[in-house]
């Protein structure tokens, strides 16, 4: 038996003008999924969650929750609230009235408000005394977990936030993302997020969607989309990575383009007339001693050493003329100084082959 999705977009088109913003999208959420939608600025992220929201009208296609048409549903009908990077918060009223705003517009009798905004302000872990101070007086992080209790008290069955935190600093940031997600378990609730940060979408996410000129490129898991991405757009989007172009000739052996990669025998096995790319992240190259192996090695210079806090980045110079990024525990450093000779290798397991000679595209579906 077939489970209907809670949230379900069919070959969704958002157009202004000439312009297509989306192009016949189509993309199933289930219900108390964390979806975090990731792209570059003019993917389409933003257009589409004004779409599901009602700010935005559909040109063409369909957008249903349990079955049921919510494209047709003005904004103020849908079970749906935004959080905006602005937080849009009332600075004329206190904690408590910023709260409780949702439900008075639904006429919900004064002392029940009250009882509602100081259960949220728990459930943010916002002290109950703040229902008297004012928006002023908080901080980045409180005026976040106060925009948060203001939606959750529509009571919505989907809550769509726009970078809302890409305005805190780092450490607020990481401890946002956690709160977040922690919130997430407790309300149970369907979240669609949005933002230009991946390490965001891996920490929170059950399932990460990349948009790429209006359509979907990638929908899948954070560990799915990192490890095998479908297209080189997503291996290069979603972090640091190696991309070494291959062909396989008609009797199955490899010519590399430029990298002056060995194979072990046995190392590939891609069939005769392959093209492509196969994909290596920097932390599954190690640099290798005098008389040790591995099923893929390079000789190269080293070019350069990046500290990154616990992990120090290597750039490495091969032989022909591709430059390899390198990462290693900062406890395990390699060292060696600009200019000096080094061999590199990685396993069979850490490769990932992307077939193909483009970037290439996603077919909008999920």
């Amino acid at each position: 038996m077939l489970v209907q999705p809670f949230v379900r977009i069919d070959n969704v088109t958002k157009r202004f003008g000439r312009f297509t913003a989306l192009d016949r999208i189509s993309l199933d959420i289930a219900e108390g999924e964390f979806l975090t939608i990731v792209g570059p600025s003019g993917s389409g992220k933003s257009t589409l969650i004004r779409l599901l929201v009602g700010i935005d009208d559909v040109t063409e296609g369909t957008i249903s929750l349990n079955g049921s048409r919510i494209d047709t549903v003005p904004a103020n009908k849908r079970p749906t609230c935004m959080v905006f990077q602005s937080l849009a918060l009332f600075p004329h009223m206190s904690v408590g009235k910023n709260i409780e705003f949702p439900l008075k517009l639904k006429k919900v009798t004064p002392a029940d408000r009250r009882a509602r905004a100081l259960e949220l302000l728990r459930l943010l872990r916002l002290p109950e005394d703040y229902y008297g101070k004012m928006i002023g007086q908080l901080s980045g992080g409180e005026r976040q977990r106060v925009a948060l209790a203001r939606a959750l008290a529509f009571d919505p069955e989907i809550i769509v936030f726009d970078e809302p935190l890409s305005a805190l600093d780092y450490r607020l940031r990481k401890t946002l993302e956690k709160e977040l997600k922690d919130l997430h378990g407790r309300t149970g609730k369907t979240f669609v997020y949005i933002t230009h940060s991946l390490e965001e979408a891996m920490v929170m996410s059950d399932r990460i969607a990349i948009m790429r000129r209006g359509r979907f490129e990638q929908i899948a898991s954070a560990e799915e989309i990192y490890s095998r991405p479908v297209s080189r757009f997503v291996a290069s989007f979603m972090g640091e990575v190696n991309l070494f172009d291959l062909a396989v000739d008609g009797a199955g052996q490899p010519v590399w383009q430029g990298a002056g990669v060995t194979a072990a025998p046995g190392a590939l096995t891609l069939a005769p007339g392959w093209q492509g790319a196969l994909m290596v992240r920097p932390e599954l190259v190690r640099f290798l001693a005098p008389g040790q192996s591995a099923d893929f090695t390079v000789q190269g210079q080293m070019a350069a050493e990046y500290a990154l806090g616990s992990r120090i980045q290597y750039s490495v110079q091969t032989e022909g003329g591709m430059v390899i990024t390198v990462e290693r525990p900062f406890e395990a450093r390699h060292h060696g100084a600009p200019g000096a000779p080094v061999a590199l290798g990685w396993d069979r397991d850490a490769v990932h082959p992307i077939a193909g000679t483009g970037e290439g595209g996603g077919d909008g579906k999920a």
